[in-house]
């Protein structure tokens, strides 16, 4: 797949697997399971030494690798549920507080140089979409951050920064990650898209640090299944921004549907 595809490339191995074990009718032989020492191999790791999963999901160690890896191999089966669906953990949501998810702070790194005035917009188109469709929900730039914007600045949420890599064009993370992960990385390539506009891009990044999987992970789409760990909040919507188009999506710009204002309301709160 094209590296002009939000993470397609690094969609890979973990997209492999996940393919294996989408259905009983599709169940895989042992022999065409990678190991996990296989897995961990091919298991691509960006800028800040962490492995992506599911095209542009951090996960922090090995550890913690080697839990999804488990948990991909042991849950063959999936629910044919109707249902933007939300992260789970424990089998609890994965989502922010209602105090917290009205003050998502965040800073923008200086390090974009010339193009940080451009991040900075399509930050705010891209938060715009879910602020749009809860009120409950408040990203909060803080410029006076910018300096030292890395995830080791405590004074806001999340850190916004470049990278360099041929594996994704952004990612992001999800409430549960702990501060080291919580970071929106973005490559360059983010400007030679196509029809995925630069504020749409990071929308669908933006779903995912508020707690939304990516809707192909759901029986519907028939492929690029990721795991179970999701609750549905909607019928499938195959125009999600959160649906990849190279997964069977029927979106060409990675627009938010009145169904992703929908989950975004389901989830917190008109």
């Amino acid at each position: 797949m094209q590296r002009s595809r939000l993470g397609a490339i690094a969609l890979g191995t973990s997209a492999l697997l996940g393919a294996a074990l989408a259905s009983p009718a599709l169940a895989a032989t042992d022999s065409e399971i990678p190991t996990f020492t296989e897995f961990h191999a091919s298991t691509y790791k960006d800028a800040d030494n962490q492995y992506i999963v599911n095209g542009d999901e951090p996960i922090s160690n090995a550890g913690d690798l080697k839990s999804y890896y488990d948990r991909m191999v042991g849950g063959s089966e999936r629910a044919i549920e109707n249902g933007l669906v939300v992260n789970t953990v424990g089998g609890a949501d994965d989502k922010w507080s209602t105090s917290q998810v009205g003050n998502l702070t965040y800073c923008v790194s200086n390090k974009f140089g010339t193009r940080k005035a451009d991040i900075v917009n399509a930050m705010n188109g891209g938060a715009a979409l879910w602020e749009a469709a809860s009120s409950r929900i408040n990203f909060v730039y803080v410029p006076s951050q910018d300096a030292s914007c890395t995830v080791r600045n405590n004074n806001v949420l999340f850190s916004v920064e470049p990278v360099q890599t041929s594996q994704y064009i952004a990612r992001a993370f999800f409430p549960s990650s702990p501060k080291r992960s919580r970071n929106v990385l973005v490559d360059d390539s983010i400007w030679t898209s196509g029809s995925w506009t630069p504020s749409n891009i990071l929308g669908h990044e933006l779903g995912h640090t508020l707690g939304f999987r990516h809707e192909h992970t759901r029986p519907e789409a028939g492929t690029c299944f990721e795991d179970n760990n999701w609750r549905p909040l909607t019928p499938y919507d195959s125009s999600s921004i959160m649906h990849y188009p190279q997964c069977n999506g029927t979106s060409s710009n990675l627009s938010m549907t009145s169904t992703d204002r929908q989950g975004a309301v389901a989830l917190y709160g008109a």
